[in-house]
Formats: C-alpha cells, structure tokens, sequence
C-alpha cells in the first residue's frame, strides 16, 4: 500500500470557502444591501414600485455590470461574483436581486456570448453604465412551452419588422434594451427563432401593462406590444434562425442566478425566524430553549446549506467552463423548493405576528413562491435532470 503521509495532494478549497477578492466583494454586497436596499424594502413592496434612485446607485457600485469586462466599462467580475451579489441583494429583497439577476446572468451574458464585435462595443458600455436590460421570451401562449412564439419577424430590405405580444418580462418598466425572440418561421418551429436586440425608443415599441404580483412587487413585470418595429440587421443576436440556441443555453446559466436568488431569500428568512425565536419570550423562556423550535430550525439550515453548496457549485463549473447543465437545473429546483419551506416554516415560528405584514417573514413566503415559476418551472428543471441521466 502507497505510504500516504509522501503523497503531494493539491489544495483544494470546500465550496463556501471564498477566495480575498470574493469576501470582500461579498460583504460590500451585503453591507450595499442592508443599508441601501433595506429602508426601502417595505414602502417598494407597497407600492409595488422599484426606486428609480436605487437603480442608478448599483450602476454606480457596478452592480449591473458585474460579469462585463473592463474594456466595455464594467466590473470585470466573475459569473460566481455575481452569484454572490445575487444572493446578497436577495436576503433583503428579492426584487433588488432579480434586477440584477437579469442584468447580469442573462442580457449582458447573452451579449457577450452571442454578440458581434460591434454589438459588444454598443451595448456593453451602456449595460455596465445606466441602461437596464430586459429578456423577453415568454408570451400568452409560450410558457413552458418556449418555442410556441406569435411574435414574428418579417425581412424588410436590411431591416426586420417585429410584430407581437410579450408577457411576464421582468424589468420592462425600467429596462432600455430588450432582447426580443421572434420567429421568422412558424412552420420551422424552433429552427425559425431569431433574438434581436431592440432599443426602447424603437417606433411602434410599447411596454404596455405592469402586472399586479404575489410575490417580488416591487421588480416590474409587463407586457411588450411590438407593431411594425423596425431592428436594423445588425442587432440580430447570434444567427437568423438561431434564437433557440442563444435563449435554452442563456437560460441554463440564468437558472444559476435563480438558484442564487432563492438561497438569499431563503438566507433571510431563516436569519429573522433565528432571531425571533432568541427573543420570542413563552413559559418564562426564549422560545429557541424549546427542543420542537431546536430540531425545527436545525433541519431548515441544514436544507438551506445543502441549498447554498448546490447553487455555489453551478456557478463554479460555469466559471470554470466545464458541463453545469444538470447542476444549474438541480440548483434551481431544490434552491426553489428549500426557499418555499424555509420562508413557510419561519412564518410558523412567528406565529401569529408571521402572518401580518408588520413583521418580513410574509413577505419572504410570497417572494420564494416564483423561484418554482419564471425561467422554467420545477417541472422543467426536473425533466432537464431526467433527460442528462438518460443519455437523452
């Protein structure tokens, strides 16, 4: 037998271990989010609006540039990095997590995937400066089923013409880029999906109505009315005919950025049941003294940091350019599922002060309710676990 006390075994480090650069990084997340985004978690939750003033100050933090590199103005950071701030942002909103998710796991991604050398050094610099992104796929008729589109696409000399109806698009009310898939060609099914890159200011462009939501309220979700808008040749992003490549391979990485939103949704639910139940007074004890609360909160941070490893290690095979898309639908399945139960179980160990809106354990139960819905449901991600198993 090989004397292993002589064996020269490389250092690896544990998952949650961070390297300098990403401590640092992570705790002035955390410390931008609680003192920034905190105060005005509750009044945007109220009024279902996300603060115009709030959105300008993560330009200027580099918040909404994170994965972009220096050259085109931004942050220069690592996709994990913006796992990181994610799951920061999102322990205290998750309306201020998603607004940076889309930015960064799927617009400015895509862009830097798919995009020509010109796309890149067009929209990048304003991505990483002060114009919001917004992907939208999703339509009436289109859910889970991502490729059933109406909106079409007809050539026009150099141009196209884009005419349609998008639903569900996250960050439209405050977004200036869209990405827009439309179909050149019902018949070719997803052979005919092409992304284009449109500006807000695009004639015959509208964000029409903003839905009125369970759950992240403050983040706008709303309806695009496309008539006759005209996108120059040049902002087809990818291929003509390429579209579904471009949005099933973004929307893989995306669903990291989901599993990271529901890790700090479920972070801070379980960090306000914690402090409650050390301060919940019954029988003469701090309700934390009791073994039911004990065993209760031991098995909710044991799902949480099962939660964590699955979504940190997603991130980590992308950075690391190796196959992540059985993780990232993993990641997002189970981080989905643990949010739900956390936020549920950490209203019970309130009680009846969890189930008003004057204490935040509600409101994480509403937010952990859509990490189950946008960017493919449970259901999805669990057909996407099954397919990879199967060789299919």
């Amino acid at each position: 037998m090989a004397d292993t006390a002589s064996l020269s075994l490389p250092l690896i480090q544990p998952l949650t271990v961070l390297t300098e650069e990403e401590k640092m990084f992570q705790a002035a997340a955390r410390e931008f989010a609680e003192k920034e985004i905190g105060p005005h978690v509750e009044a945007m939750d109220r009024e279902s609006m996300f603060r115009p003033e709030l959105i300008e100050k993560f330009f200027e933090q580099g918040f909404m540039g994170l994965s972009i590199p220096e050259a085109y103005g931004g942050s220069g950071g690592s996709f994990f990095m913006s796992a990181l701030a994610i799951e920061e942002f999102s322990r205290v909103d998750a309306s201020a997590g998603v607004v940076i998710d889309v930015q960064n796991t799927l617009v400015s991604n895509a862009i830097l995937r798919w995009g020509t050398d010109e796309q890149k050094r067009e929209f990048l610099p304003r991505l990483a400066r002060d114009t919001v992104g917004a992907y939208a796929l999703s339509e009436a008729g289109s859910g889970s089923d991502a490729f059933a589109l109406e909106t079409r696409a007809t050539e026009d000399g150099d141009s196209y013409l884009l005419n349609g109806r998008k639903l569900w698009i996250t960050n439209a009310k405050e977004a200036g880029l869209f990405i827009i898939f439309a179909t050149l060609n019902r018949e070719m099914g997803y052979k005919g999906v092409t992304a284009f890159l449109l500006d807000r200011e695009t004639p015959g462009f509208t964000v029409g109505r903003k839905e009125d939501k369970l759950g992240i309220r403050a983040s706008s979700t709303c309806e695009l009315l496309l008539e006759d808008c005209r996108v120059p040749r040049q902002n087809v992003l990818g291929e003509a005919g390429k579209g579904y490549k471009v949005a099933i391979e973004t929307l893989n990485e995306g669903r990291i950025g989901i599993a990271a939103q529901m890790v700090g949704v479920a972070q801070g639910a379980f960090s306000h049941a914690l402090g409650y139940a050390q301060e919940r007074q019954q029988f003469g004890k701090p309700i934390s003294e009791f073994q039911a609360i004990q065993f209760q909160l031991a098995t909710l941070a044991t799902r949480l940091e099962a939660s964590r490893l699955l979504a940190y290690n997603a991130a980590r095979l992308k950075d690391a350019g190796k196959p992540f898309l059985k993780e990232a639908a993993m990641a997002k399945y189970f981080c989905s599922e643990v949010a739900e139960r956390v936020a549920s179980e950490a209203i019970e160990i309130y009680g009846g002060y969890g189930y008003t809106k004057d204490y935040p354990a509600e409101k994480y139960l509403r937010d952990s309710k859509i990490g189950k819905i946008y960017e493919g449901t449970s259901f999805m991600q669990l057909q996407t676990i099954a397919k990879v198993l199967l060789g299919r």
